[in-house]
C-alpha cells in the first residue's frame, strides 16, 4: 500500500545528474520464491562503459530480499570505489516505490535491508532509482540467474569481475559425483546444496 508519508530518501533536488556518476542494472531473483536465490548487477559509468559486473547466490531467500542485496551491493561498490553518484536501475517496481518512499516497508526482513539501503545512499552526494522492464535489464537478469546456477553446486558462488579482468561468464556444466546405493538411498560422495536437481546414471 502507498504511504502517505511525504519522506524521501533522498532530496528531489537531484533529479539532474552531476558530470561524473556510476549507473547499476541490477535484478534479483529466487526460483520458486522462496528458493535458490542470487542477484546480478551490472556497473557502467556515464558513458555507458562497463566498469564491473557482480553477482552472488544468496541461499534459500526470497525474490525481494534478493532484489535489495543486488541493490546493497550497487551502493557498496560506488561507495567502496571511491563514488559519490550512483543511478540505480531495477525491474522491481516494489522496491523502486520502498526506496521511493512511496510504499511503507512491512516485511521485518526487508525492513533491515531498507535501512541498511537507506544508510549507504546517506553517503552518496546524488542518488537516483528507476524502474526498468525485465527486458531493458536483461544482462543483470542473466547475472542473477547464473548466480543461482552456481549456488546449486555447479560452479562458484560468487562472481565480481571488474572490467580488465578475465570474463566470468563461462555458462555452468554439469558436475559428477561417485556414489553408492544402500538400502534403496544413493549416497554421493560430496555435498550438493538443497534443491539441486540431479540425474542419476547407472555405471556398470
Amino acid at each position: 500500500m502507498p504511504s502517505h508519508s511525504s519522506r524521501r530518501l533522498f532530496p528531489a533536488s537531484h533529479a539532474k545528474p552531476p558530470e561524473h556518476y556510476l549507473i547499476a542494472h541490477s535484478d534479483g531473483g529466487a526460483r520458486g520464491n522462496p528458493g535458490p536465490a542470487g542477484y546480478g548487477v551490472v556497473i557502467q559509468d556515464e558513458t555507458g562503459r562497463k566498469v564491473a559486473a557482480l553477482s552472488q547466490y544468496l541461499g534459500h531467500q526470497t525474490n525481494n530480499f534478493a532484489e535489495y542485496q543486488g541493490l546493497i551491493a550497487a551502493l557498496e561498490y560506488a561507495i567502496e570505489h571511491g563514488h559519490k553518484a550512483l543511478k540505480l536501475i531495477s525491474d522491481s517496481e516494489l522496491l523502486v516505490r520502498q526506496i521511493k518512499g512511496i510504499y511503507k516497508v512491512k516485511n521485518l526482513t526487508l525492513q533491515e535491508l531498507h535501512g541498511r539501503a537507506k544508510e549507504l545512499i546517506a553517503q552518496l552526494d546524488w542518488f537516483s532509482i528507476d524502474h526498468a522492464l525485465r527486458e531493458h535489464n536483461r544482462e543483470a537478469d542473466d547475472l542473477a540467474n547464473q548466480a543461482m546456477d552456481k549456488g546449486t553446486g555447479r560452479t562458484s558462488t560468487t562472481t565480481h569481475v571488474v572490467a580488465g579482468d578475465s570474463p566470468a561468464r563461462t555458462p555452468p556444466g554439469p558436475q559428477e559425483f561417485e556414489g553408492i546405493v544402500e538400502d534403496g538411498v544413493i549416497k554421493l560422495n560430496g555435498h550438493l546444496p538443497e534443491g539441486t536437481r540431479v540425474q542419476v546414471r547407472i555405471k556398470k
